[in-house]
């Protein structure tokens, strides 16, 4: 059913298909080709929200982005919060509601997906209305690349808002052919509905593509929703028109007002009469096509009000033939009406004083206070506006290398002159780019336009009510009025930039496209200065709302962080291991058994392990290649302790600081050669340590001779742990004498495996006698297996990273990132021993000699045991000690540290933990406090190391 203020005929819209959509819960229909807005202007609602702060009615005010108040929730197909009616295209199905303030966003997974490309081009152009479609033509004949971008469903522009001709016949006609030619030249992009949000340097614009938005829940799953597209162009060419802007008066927020040129495109485009009685309220002349186009369509136009002393003569006499009286040298001062505008309050207007206002009814109240240049992406590029007192708006005010403004956006408003204009700053692009032109790039006729009388400058109309321009509405989204902006100019805000955030203006969706201009121009007025010199807010990438689903993607969910898994992963899968994440690895954390829990499960691998043998995939270590004549040169500078006198065939533990002195990474060192070294970092530090040797490599020390690589992938490493671990080893590699004697801790030795390379290591994170097996991810299935099957008959168990945590925490083996927190050097973590005395110079040394790094209460690692042998201390928790009389402090309580590592231990039968504790080793044998779940938890201080302090077991 068409509704009551569709139009019998005329359109954009496909009057053949109904659509059936549902607002504020009742039902609804449309076409394809509306959008909500024109969908409920055409069944008569007007009223679609409410207003954040106060509550007001607000309705539709303009016919696209530049809209400041119409947003809705859109509930079907799928939840969205503060979108515009004038911008969600009409789908079959579509449920929305107005916004009361705010919306609400999803409580289910969007299954939609989203994507992203890269295009390059010589010449990019934003915009297709006449302007850009003349600039893309233009470039496309000369041979070059083009890509033309427009944020509407169709080509057109501005055409498609009027009745414009172009040689003779209607101008969309010429739209229609101007697109087929450009789909007849293969190095041409064309998309429409996507939006240029984005301008950066060297030609870079990120743009949105709304690829189903307008299909709703008929959009194939398959496509993308929307898309970002990534152009580096040679050339940019903004044709990006203008936005109308308002007049502020009293009560301008009722539902019904609403821009003048939005009424036209309401009318050409989606065939509906916003109204029925209309006052039309201008400053300039380009509001009179709106009166006079809505007369022919059967609305009764009460009066032009034009606040000019004398408009342009052919305008008036068309209105007076048409029967529309003109009211020169008047205003609207206010208006009347609850949830719909019903009076507008016109007053005569001369000299800067307003009269004695009249009530002329009304439902629909058109207004035009000028256009504002969309200048938008030529700002976000840098480059500066000027002020043009004639058209009382901010043009481009300089030339900026690869991008030019032309049409509307740069302040020229004839068709003719867009057509022109767009064709020379084409031009001028494949010029740039060593393009020759065209033989022929002719222009349509457009027809002699009829020169405008000269528009007048007109902010706001004076308010001389009592309210002081508290109902004058600036912002309508915001609620920011004349007098938020008079308050704060009254205190001392002088900076356009500082007005904006005391009141909030431009801080909402519209980004400021009506209110932003309004708001110089009313600032410069009340602090008497020139709005030149006020001047502008910085425009800000986006130039619309872009949703972050759009610009994460593809990464999302499980991409979002890419995953990694070892050459193991699916044999963990089977062997049931429930995983972790370590960085960006998917790592075994522990193997439940049926019917054991995590703490049961790590219990008995931790027992596996320290009785007889286990074995754990330890191939996310980094791993990182140093080769080169200096590379022992470099570790040593990068290492606290010596790397150039670790043999070949060694390895060697180190500790890598920060200029500052604390700990970054630790890791151990293989000399494979005497210019070449494999250095092992933690799972999470190797991208950041290969960063950091290359960052010292390059900018520091560029005379080194050496090169660094990560081989983190090229190796799959198992450590083959416990006291019969010997035994496993030997068995699988008979070649290799395994023997205390033959193969000592802290070296390592290549051999193979029925002919595939196999390095051996004797290095140890758990304390336990342990080999260190690596192979080419190829073969590692199969000499994981092989070391397996050799290990059934000593009960070898696999185990987790849980397991190996306990395990290394039980030998006070610190983890970097979890057992520090960038306060931690060598010595608070015991390894004094670590940190060269002899050498001249590594990168932190110079810091160990400020005092504070050796003030007695520093924080220290220490053990600590509950003395109830018990309790479980939650990691995070503060440690704290009792006054002289048993009794804690007054608050606040001081804090001595904190737990950094708690677990069960297998081995010691109880609890323990790893901590952070103020002048730790002085308190060893003393007693602290943590408290547990509101009770203090007695705890005894202990060294770090609480199994096999002696290393015997380690060395076998």
């Amino acid at each position: 059913m068409t509704g009551p203020f569709r139009i019998s005929e005329g359109g954009r819209i496909d009057r053949a298909t109904t659509l059936q959509f549902t607002f504020d819960g009742q039902p609804y229909t449309g076409h394809p080709g509306d959008t909500l807005a024109s969908a409920l202007l055409a069944a008569g609602r007007h009223q679609v929200a409410t207003s954040i702060k106060l509550g007001r009615p607000r309705g539709i005010a303009a016919a696209w982005a530049e809209d400041p108040s119409g947003l809705v929730q859109i509930e079907e197909p799928f939840p969205e919060p503060m979108l515009l009616a004038t911008t969600v295209e009409l789908s079959d199905g579509l449920v929305a509601h107005g916004v009361p303030g705010q919306g609400r966003l999803a409580d289910v997974p969007d299954s939609a997906r989203y994507d992203a490309v890269h295009h390059h081009v010589d010449v990019l152009v934003v915009g297709a209305g006449p302007a850009g479609l003349a600039a893309a033509l233009t470039a496309a004949r000369s041979g070059a690349r083009v890509a033309l971008v427009d944020e509407q469903s169709e080509a057109g522009g501005s055409l498609l808002s009027g009745s414009d001709v172009l040689d003779g016949a209607p101008a969309l006609e010429w739209v229609a052919s101007a697109v087929a030619e450009l789909a007849g030249h293969p190095e041409v992009l064309h998309l429409q509905r996507t939006t240029a949000f984005g301008s950066y340097d060297d030609g870079f614009v990120l743009a949105l593509e709304r690829r189903t938005d307008h299909l709703g829940a008929a959009a194939p799953r398959h496509l993308s929703r929307q898309r970002v597209w990534r152009f580096r162009a040679s050339s940019v060419v903004v044709a990006t028109g203008a936005h109308e802007r308002p007049v502020v008066f009293a009560d301008n927020d009722r539902p019904g007002i609403m821009l003048a040129g939005a009424a036209r495109t309401f009318l050409h485009r989606y065939g509906v009469l916003p109204g029925r009685e209309a006052v039309v309220a201008t400053t300039n002349d380009s509001a009179y096509d709106a009166a006079l186009d809505l007369h022919r369509a059967g609305v009764r136009v009460q009066a032009v009000v034009d606040a000019r002393p004398e408009g342009s003569p052919r305008r008036r006499e068309e209105c007076e033939a048409a029967g529309i009286p003109v009211l020169p040298m008047s205003v609207v001062t206010g208006t009347q009406g609850v949830d719909r505008v019903t009076h507008a309050l016109v007053a005569p207007f001369a000299d800067g004083q307003v009269g004695a206002a009249a009530a002329i009814a009304c439902d629909l109240l058109l207004v035009s206070g000028g256009w504002n240049p969309a200048v938008h992406l030529f700002s976000q590029a840098r480059g500066r506006l000027r002020y043009d007192e004639a058209l009382g708006a901010f043009l481009p005010g300089e030339q900026l290398d690869g991008l030019s403004v032309a049409g509307s956006a740069a302040g020229v408003f004839d068709l003719a002159g867009c057509l022109a204009d767009g064709r020379r700053a084409a031009r001028a692009a494949v010029a740039a780019r060593g393009i020759p032109a065209a033989d022929d790039d002719r222009l349509p006729v457009a027809p002699e336009p009829v020169v405008p009388a000269a528009p007048l400058v007109l902010w706001r109309v004076p308010d001389t009510s009592a309210a002081g321009g508290s109902t004058q509405f600036v912002d309508l989204q915001r609620d920011a009025t004349v007098a938020d902006i008079a308050r704060a100019v009254g205190a001392g805000l002088r900076s356009i930039e500082h007005v904006k955030r005391y009141t909030t203006i431009g801080t909402a969706h519209d980004q400021g496209k009506t209110s932003g201009i309004l708001t110089s121009g009313i600032t410069a007025e009340l602090l008497g200065t020139p709005v030149r010199d006020t001047g502008t807010t910085t425009f800000r990438p986006p130039y619309t709302p872009v949703a972050f689903a759009a610009l994460a993607g593809r990464d999302r969910g499980r991409l979002f962080d890419p995953e990694r898994v070892t050459a193991l992963h699916d044999w963990h899968v089977a062997a049931g291991a429930v995983f972790e994440d370590v960085g960006q690895w998917k790592r075994p954390r522990h193997y439940p058994r049926p019917g054991e829990d995590m703490a049961a499960a790590v219990l008995r691998e931790c027992a596996a392990v320290r009785t007889g043998v286990g074995i754990l995939d330890g191939s996310t270590l980094g791993k990182i290649d140093v080769q080169g004549p200096d590379a022992a040169v470099l570790l040593d500078r990068l290492y606290t302790n010596l790397m150039s006198s670790l043999a070949v065939g060694s390895v060697r533990y180190g500790v890598m600081c920060g200029v500052d002195g604390m700990v970054i990474d630790d890791g151990t060192v293989l000399r494979l050669a005497e210019d070449r070294f494999l250095v092992l970092t933690t799972t999470g530090g190797a991208a950041k340590v290969l960063d950091w040797m290359e960052e010292w490599g390059q900018t520091e020390w560029p005379d080194l001779r050496v090169h660094c690589t990560s081989v983190t992938e090229q190796w799959a490493t198992f450590p083959v742990v416990g006291p019969r671990s010997r035994d496993v080893v030997g068995a699988v590699f008979p070649d290799v004498d395994v023997s205390a004697a033959a193969f000592p801790f802290m070296t390592w030795r290549d051999t193979t495996l029925a002919g595939v390379p196999v390095r051996l290591a004797r290095i140890s994170f758990s304390g336990e006698l342990a080999f260190e097996v690596s192979v080419n991810p190829w073969y590692a299935v199969a000499v994981w297996e092989r070391l397996l099957d050799a290990g059934r008959p000593y009960g070898i168990t696999p185990y987790g990273t849980e397991t190996m945590h306990v395990l290394r925490a039980e030998k006070g083996y610190p983890i970097i990132g979890q057992d520090t927190d960038g306060t931690v050097t060598p010595h608070d973590l015991g390894l004094a021993w670590a940190v060269s005395a002899t050498k001249a110079d590594f990168v932190g040394k110079r810091s160990f000699a400020r005092a504070h790094n050796a003030h007695p209460l520093r924080k220290q690692l220490v053990g600590l045991l509950p003395v109830d042998r018990d309790t479980l201390l939650p990691e995070g928790s503060q440690i704290v000690e009792f006054a002289a009389d048993g009794q804690l402090p007054p608050p606040p309580v001081p804090m001595l540290g904190h737990v950094t590592s708690s677990y069960r231990s297998a081995e010691l039968g109880r609890p323990f933990a790893l901590a952070l504790v103020k002048g730790g080793r002085a308190r060893i044998g003393g007693t602290v406090h943590v408290p547990v779940n509101g009770t203090l938890v007695p705890v005894e201080v202990t060294g770090a190391v609480l199994v096999d302090p002696e290393g015997a077991r380690r060395d076998g």
